[in-house]
């Protein structure tokens, strides 16, 4: 069972004290959903639906795995992002297909890395078997602590708590200092490692990949405030019960790192290319664009329940709200098209064509808020008046509450549990944190958007123009 694969000793700090996550409270809800969605694979009616065989192991394998050699391949895979998305209702941004699919990127285009390091062909070619054989659970984190923004320089590393190696032996490296954001961390059974900054050569020692199994001495979780409901308060909190992955610092205290699980080390040039590598890239945010697609379309859906809940569906402006997500809908439905369809060959794998996946990404930092902002709009005061929780139906003043909380033409129970779940969508410590991820996860949304122009072949705009500006 995945749930028994974490019982190994890992360092997860919650509320001042170190958990076991497969017994905490706080992360059971979670750790189900979880543990279904890897059962899958194991499932005989299931299995084919997100796993291929593979004849040398003779075992199924997870399809965020699958090398896309066709349109076809991609579109398999899409398939499988669908469905293990469309069971979370696309909550959860970081099930370990995201970084598989980073994984499988690199991995594919591993050869090309062979001009800065001789090893790193051979070592990520080993770790990837070894995943994708055994189903891992795997997390990419890169981002450095917020601790002094205005320092412009890294050279201070102990300073600003940046991760670095402190010291090699011939079995491995020891590395100390942290990261953020650990999404799924506690989850996981390993870290994929490596900074999203600009590392210059006199800084060289924090120019490194590593992948770091969860459990390794000296590696510290920090969880922040749980988000997940008790379990008695499942129907109030139906999202936040099942789907609050959890995120963390990672604290590295001296943490050992084999040889083996160094990809990288030292060496500015080739973690300059792993960041922006193309095969990677595009294959991990075809993942995160088909999420975005469920996620939003879920949100519609809850936008107009509660329109037609309470009446408002007739509405001019209620109806141009709804319409307004329509339209987010079909523009993100057709970047992945577009994407999937203008796909192309590089090294042997066909990939989606990446300005159109980035695309898709920008439009959802701006997107997601707006559909929130959505059904506040049309829920309005309803959500202020929500019952406290769906048992004080059961209460002595349960027909009271039948007659004043119904809808137009639905039942004030089940009127009560739509408000509850747009209420955990959009007021809930677990949706606020949803909203603030969404604006920012795929990096400052001012400067994406500020590169689509940058990176925009701007010849034929002066072709247009020349005539009327007299160029030759």
């Amino acid at each position: 069972m995945f749930k028994n694969s974490l019982k190994d000793g890992r360092s997860v700090w919650l509320n001042g004290r170190q958990v076991d996550i497969t017994q905490d409270p706080h992360f059971v809800g979670t750790l189900q959903t979880i543990e279904s969605l890897f059962y899958m694979l194991e499932n005989d009616q299931e299995q084919k639906e997100i796993g291929y065989f593979d004849k040398e192991y003779q075992c199924w394998i997870h399809k965020s795995f699958l090398i896309p050699r066709s349109k076809d391949d991609l579109i398999e895979r899409r398939k499988t992002f669908q469905l293990w998305t469309k069971e979370t209702d696309g909550m959860m941004s970081r099930l370990s297909d995201y970084a598989r699919s980073r994984l499988t990127g690199w991995y594919a285009n591993r050869e090309f890395y062979r001009q800065y390091d001789q090893e790193f062909p051979e070592k990520i070619s080993s770790y990837f078997h070894k995943a994708r054989k055994e189903n891992r659970f795997i997390s990419v984190v890169q981002r450095d602590l917020q601790i002094d923004r205005s320092i412009k320089s890294i050279g201070d590393k102990e300073k600003l708590g940046l991760l670095s190696i402190t010291k090699k032996t011939d079995e491995g490296v020891f590395v100390s200092g942290a990261k953020m954001i650990g999404t799924a961390a506690p989850y996981s059974h390993d870290l994929i490692i490596y900074p999203l900054s600009t590392i210059k050569e006199e800084n060289k020692s924090l120019a490194h990949m590593l992948i770091v199994a969860a459990d390794s001495p000296g590696l510290h979780m920090v969880c922040r405030e749980p988000f997940s409901a008790d379990k008695e308060k499942e129907e109030d909190y139906p999202l936040s019960s099942k789907f609050d992955e959890m995120d963390t610092v990672l604290i590295f205290d001296n943490v050992f790192v084999p040889w083996e699980r160094v990809l990288l080390h030292e060496n500015t040039k080739a973690i300059a290319e792993i960041k922006v590598d193309l095969i990677s890239n595009s294959l991990a945010y075809h993942q995160s664009i088909i999420r975005l697609y469920t996620k939003l379309d879920f949100v519609a859906a809850i936008a107009n329940e509660i329109a037609e809940t309470i009446g408002a569906e007739g509405f001019l402006h209620v109806q141009e709200k709804l319409g307004e997500l329509i339209i987010q809908l079909r523009t993100i439905s057709a970047m992945i098209i577009a994407a999937e369809q203008n796909g192309k060959y590089l090294n042997n794998v066909y990939i989606p064509e990446f300005d159109y996946i980035q695309t898709a990404r920008i439009l959802g930092t701006k997107y997601y808020p707006r559909a929130i902002e959505i059904i506040q709009l049309i829920g309005s005061g309803g959500f202020i008046q929500i019952p406290s929780s769906v048992n004080d139906f059961d209460s002595s003043i349960g027909t009271l509450l039948q007659k004043y909380f119904h809808g137009k033409n639905t039942s004030a129970l089940e009127r009560t549990k739509l408000f509850k779940l747009a209420w955990d969508l959009i007021g809930s410590p677990f949706g606020s944190r949803h909203e603030l991820y969404e604006r920012f996860y795929s990096g400052d949304p001012i400067l994406q958007t500020a590169d689509q122009w940058k990176r925009y072949d701007k010849k034929h705009w002066k072709e247009y123009l020349a005539s009327y500006l007299n160029r030759e």
